[in-house]
């Protein structure tokens, strides 16, 4: 790929505008005007610029560069050669990598183009480039980390050093789920980063990126913290900075002030697959857990509890008397998990988790899995308005088999009223599905009108809880509700399916 860089000067005007906007942007007072002198010229006061208190990056690069490495992958793709010799569309695979595509699309066979024979011979097989991206030495005799998106399905990875030098790397392990992996070539004496503690970062703090953006190794940028603790929907929570990282960036460091590292410059988020102003980095912290465990065995092991959770809303903390809207709201708890086993139900908030609160309910997967399995620790649920301690011992993580839905239709039935404060019609629910959903009782939602139907309750969903009483029937849940404060928000637990949750029903007017 060719580049060509244009250097546009700055006018003598412009440079001059420019100027005149730093001093008013650093804040300095306007030269006074000079006195009119004779002949009517008024000869402008000149001033000296202020310096602006910018930091000077070069002693951090002198120091960090060395130790960031360009890596570059290969893979092997099969080329089938005939009588008619070298397929054109493996021809341009062996160039440009082996998931290129024509011009329209996966290549079929058409006019002009045979057909492959039934039989043919085992095609040969090359070596073409795959990709490009970055890394960084973590220890000096050879440790290098970087993302595991950049070493994906290589055949070979090589490291190039600022150097010049070229070494062939192996991967120590790696882990999708953090987009981590480890690799190790067969040196001494590298220069390394120092690992800093992404935990004490700030919004607004300077922060470096080097790596090889678009293959053009030992590129700096600069930049600051835009956003600490980005949820994404990923396994980790991100840095979000400004720094303009692209393609060819992943797997490289991004470092503070310090010269340490606080991070693995990972994601872009564009529209056009180049940088648009945000860039997102793996805090180190979970990282080097990560890299832990690989250095000991080349795998992750995480663990698990055995729940599906959820948001805590504004609506349904208040509702549930929360002080404030954290935690995770249980939807399910798995049968004969070991959340089971500690007594955790659905409905419940989990607003601690050994011995740290749990901000977001994001947060809980991380602080689960980070625990070895067979660790026994303790959690703290808010159920019926108070605060509940627990212990519970964590298991390995294991793919779990999906919940089925169960079938909760109502036909033959006749729809109940909903002529009351939440428009829920209800029944009783029926023994068999009582047992079947392991429940001792509840209130099965047969018509839905009203408050109900605005807040998104459904037919077929069923009424565990109004606030903090369990309903144990379709009569106990007529004399709650029939008690609410038609001025307050209610808090109502519905299982649909194998899912629970807390629906806030506000008020009308």
């Amino acid at each position: 790929m060719h580049f060509t860089f244009v250097s546009i000067p700055l006018s003598r005007r412009a440079a001059a505008f420019a100027a005149a906007t730093v001093l008013t942007l650093a804040g300095a007072a306007p030269a006074p005007a000079a006195e009119s002198h004779a002949g009517g010229a008024v000869a402008p006061a000149v001033s000296p610029a202020p310096l602006v208190n910018l930091p000077d990056f070069t002693p951090i690069v002198e120091k960090t560069d060395p130790a960031v490495v360009n890596i570059r992958t290969t893979a092997t793709v099969p080329i089938h050669g005939g009588a008619g010799g070298m397929d054109p569309s493996d021809l341009f695979r062996f160039f440009f990598g082996p998931d290129f595509q024509g011009p329209g699309g996966p290549q079929q066979p058409g006019p002009g183009r045979r057909k492959a024979p039934k039989s043919q011979p085992a095609p040969e097989e090359r070596t073409v480039p795959q990709g490009v991206g970055s890394g960084f030495f973590i220890s000096s005799d050879g440790y290098v980390l970087t993302n595991y998106h950049v070493i994906d399905a290589a055949t070979d990875i090589y490291v190039t050093l600022t150097d010049g030098r070229e070494f062939k790397a192996k991967v120590v392990g790696s882990d999708k789920q953090t987009d981590v992996a480890l690799l190790k070539i067969d040196a001494k004496g590298m220069a390394t980063l120092p690992i800093g503690d992404s935990d004490k970062i700030k919004k607004g703090q300077w922060v470096l990126a080097i790596g090889s953006p678009f293959g053009l190794d030992s590129t700096v940028t600069a930049g600051i913290i835009s956003a600490i603790n980005r949820d994404t929907g990923d396994y980790l929570p991100f840095i979000q900075t400004d720094v303009a990282v692209n393609p060819g960036n992943s797997g490289g460091p991004l470092i503070n002030l310090r010269g340490e590292v606080i991070g693995i410059n990972s994601q872009i988020i564009s529209r056009s697959g180049g940088f648009m102003g945000i860039s997102l980095a793996i805090p180190i912290d979970d990282v080097m857990r990560v890299v832990d465990q690989l250095r000991a065995s080349g795998k992750v092991t995480r663990s698990r509890m055995g729940v599906q959770i959820s948001e805590v809303s504004d609506d349904v903390a208040k509702a549930l008397g929360l002080p404030k809207a954290e935690g995770a709201m249980v939807g399910s708890v798995q049968p004969k998990s070991p959340a089971e086993a500690a007594g955790v139900q659905p409905g419940d908030v989990i607003t601690d988790f050994d011995g740290k609160p749990v901000k977001r309910w994001s947060d809980l997967p991380r602080m689960v899995g980070d625990l070895k399995p067979g660790t026994a620790t303790s959690l703290q649920v808010w159920r019926k308005g108070k605060s509940i301690k627990l212990e519970v011992k964590v298991v390995e993580i294991q793919a779990d088999k999906p919940a089925a839905a169960d079938d909760q239709g109502s036909q033959g039935k006749k729809e109940p009223s909903t002529d009351n404060l939440l428009g829920l019609g209800v029944v009783d629910v029926p023994a068999d599905q009582l047992s079947k959903l392991h429940i001792k009782g509840g209130a099965l939602v047969r018509a839905v009108a009203g408050l109900g139907a605005d807040a998104g309750i459904q037919v077929g969903d069923i009424v565990l809880a109004v606030n903090n009483t369990d309903i144990a029937n379709a009569d106990v849940f007529a004399k709650v509700v029939a008690k609410l404060d038609k001025h307050k928000v209610a808090g109502v637990l519905v299982r649909r399916g194998e899912q629970v949750q807390w629906v806030a029903i506000q008020p009308a007017g």
